[in-house]
């Protein structure tokens, strides 16, 4: 017996739902077949290719290139790796006109300087004075003052100024450069601020004082005068010099014969450009940057974005809070942990406007100005002109109190700012530049500000000696570490030949 199924709409889709599971299951089943044929004949994956040298450098600024180049010289294979897509560090050059860079980082060279000086003769890259021919200004309640030499012609505010710096003067030159935490006294030299000493002082020290302080500290730290503690200041100070010649402040502060005295002919980034040139490719990896470092069995395993390196020595030469970021197995001691922690950098920004010439030098100005209590983002102004003259480029350092004010402003409104001080100084015609620019180092991932490490009180006191000790087969470069000039351009190079020397030993 049957039974007939009127054919109805739901019957129907019913029907072709049905046909075309069945068919979806014959092709998934068809699927599966094949691909477990190709899973059986597939290849496993390659582990990623790790690669093996003597010696790798973290970082690619002057420190880590010149480590990296000794060790080369000595026979050993080597690799730098470098986090942003450039060589250079803290140095960074910029065009102003076709084959005319200029700099957007650190720039000058001095007396006692002799490593980075050294090193430019061994590249074959010139260096030339600055210029400083003519009157400088001081810029006060509205008022322009020309003067000549580094101090500022402020007759009532000159005795607090000296008594600042002749007890800098005298704690530097009690200090070792080598081991400044180690003197007596260096605790309670780290318990003082620039700002807290000039309170202490009483009525010796007008509010003038402290403003002349602060355009003494923002250029050279990146901070102000309640950041930067005495023993800091007096460290910088210490290492003003070489092995044959004390350090002092005028030589770490000044113009002509002191640390602010030439230029790099090409800029200061060719000296980084040059070394990478000459250990040529595959020894710098750019892109590269370093997250963890494993130590065992007597090899280093550094593991980068680039991929992993192995190798038996290691050299760390960036910043300290970037060292604090990596991973290190097995740990940091507690105490270099705790150093590179409380070490952050300092914060500047470098403002630069072109002209068509240097037309300030036709009125007798040198292109220096110091500007005290004043609004503006500056508190100290240069003329960057290449060596050939043109184009004129005056550029000035924000940093400190003045930094955290400019840095977040609307682009256009701290140009503005910035030329509008310009031409407080060399007049109108400096409000019309050819071209602007401004590299804002505190805002530089793999710099993390500038120019220099900020320790924080109690930290070089208490953690100082810590600074340059390995971490079993890993060890320390980077300006911050070096006992002359630390935190300048020779300070990096003295930094890497010694860490070269220690993994070459």
């Amino acid at each position: 017996m049957t039974t007939d199924h009127p054919l109805t709409r739901r019957r129907l889709v019913g029907a072709g739902a049905g046909a075309a599971a069945g068919a979806l299951a014959a092709g998934v089943a068809a699927q599966d077949a094949d691909a477990a044929k190709r899973r059986k004949h597939k290849r496993k994956p390659k582990p990623p290719t790790v690669r093996k040298v003597d010696v790798v450098v973290v970082g690619g600024g002057i420190s880590g290139l010149t480590a990296a180049r000794r060790v080369a010289a000595a026979g050993k294979s080597v690799v730098v790796l470098e986090a942003r897509d450039r060589v250079g560090g803290r140095t960074l050059n910029h065009d102003v006109a076709p084959g005319r860079p200029v700099e957007a980082g650190g720039e000058y060279v001095g007396p006692t300087q002799n490593h980075i000086i050294a090193l430019c003769k061994e590249l074959k890259i010139g260096i030339y004075e600055a210029y400083t021919a003519g009157d400088n200004s001081y810029i006060a309640d509205g008022r322009v003052q020309r003067y000549t030499g580094d101090i500022p012609p402020e007759v009532g505010s000159l005795l607090g100024l000296n008594d600042l710096l002749t007890t800098i003067d005298d704690i530097g030159h009690s200090l070792n450069p080598n081991s400044p935490w180690d003197a007596p006294r260096a605790a309670d030299w780290e318990s003082d601020t620039v700002a807290s000493f000039l309170r202490s002082r009483g009525p010796l020290v007008s509010e003038r004082v402290h403003q002349l302080a602060e355009c003494l500290i923002e250029p050279s730290f990146g901070a102000g005068n309640r950041e930067v503690t005495l023993l800091l200041f007096a460290r910088f100070v210490a290492g003003a010099g070489d092995e044959n010649n004390i350090g002092t402040v005028e030589r770490m502060l000044g113009s002509k014969g002191g640390a602010q005295d030439s230029r790099i002919l090409g800029g200061s980034q060719l000296v980084s450009l040059a070394m990478a040139n000459q250990l040529g490719s595959g020894r710098v990896v750019l892109n590269a940057p370093v997250r963890r470092i494993t130590q065992a069995g007597g090899t280093i395993t550094v593991l980068s974005d680039q991929g992993s390196w192995q190798a038996k020595k290691a050299i760390i030469a960036v910043p300290p809070p970037l060292a604090a970021a990596i991973d290190f197995q097995p740990g940091l001691p507690p105490e270099h942990r705790i150093l590179l922690q409380r070490s952050p950098m300092g914060v500047l920004m470098k403002c630069e406007a072109v002209y068509d010439k240097p037309f300030w030098r036709e009125q007798g100005l040198s292109g220096m100005a110091v500007a005290a209590g004043t609004d503006g983002p500056m508190k100290a102004m240069f003329d960057n002109t290449p060596p050939q003259g043109g184009p004129g480029v005056l550029f000035g350092f924000c940093g400190g109190d003045s930094w955290r004010r400019f840095s977040g402003m609307r682009p256009a409104d701290r140009r503005a700012a910035v030329l509008q001080q310009f031409a407080t100084y060399v007049g109108p015609q400096a409000l019309k530049p050819k071209a602007y620019f401004d590299k804002d180092w505190g805002r530089e991932p793999w710099s993390a500000g500038g120019p220099v490490a900020l320790p924080a009180p109690g930290t070089l006191s208490g953690f100082g000696r810590w600074l340059r000790q390995p971490h079993r087969d890993v060890h320390w470069a980077g300006t911050e570490t070096s006992d002359y000039w630390a935190g300048f351009m020779d300070g990096a190079v003295r930094a890497g030949k010694r860490a070269a020397r220690e993994v070459l030993a």
